[in-house]
């Protein structure tokens, strides 16, 4: 399954990268909403994207308002990942689009049962990798 992580920090986008990795998905990267749309159109949809809300050029918002016009992107699993926690911003990002809502910083425990939520199952069962 494939995963795209959309974050302006790198670090966040490394921390995001591996905890996905470990849960046996192929991910790619983008540092803004621009580079992610970029990335649907050439590369075609990943089953998750993990969006950051803040970012300069296009800001996640925009860019999950953007790609729920388009059709082959429905199924697309969207977890907002940012360090917004006002409950407004919740439901706007909800109301936009996505599918879960985490807050930084998190726990790749934390990131792995938002994406449960999501409906989506996980390529490899983390838990069991001991």
């Amino acid at each position: 399954m494939r995963a795209l992580t959309v974050d302006d920090s790198k670090l966040v986008r490394r921390l995001v990268t591996r905890a996905l990795q470990d849960m046996g998905f192929t991910v790619s990267e983008a540092t803004n909403g621009e580079e992610a749309l970029v990335s649907l159109l050439t590369d075609g949809p990943p089953e998750l994207i993990i969006l950051d809300w803040n970012m300069p050029v296009m800001d996640g918002l925009e860019f999950l308002k953007r790609m729920r016009k388009v059709d082959k992107f429905a199924p697309v699993k969207v977890v907002m990942l940012t360090a917004r926690n006002e409950m407004e911003a919740v439901m706007t990002a909800v109301g936009a689009g996505a599918n879960e809502y985490l807050m930084k910083p998190f726990t790749p425990d934390l990131l792995e049962d938002k994406i449960r939520m999501t409906g989506l199952s996980i390529p490899t069962d983390s838990q069991t990798a001991d």
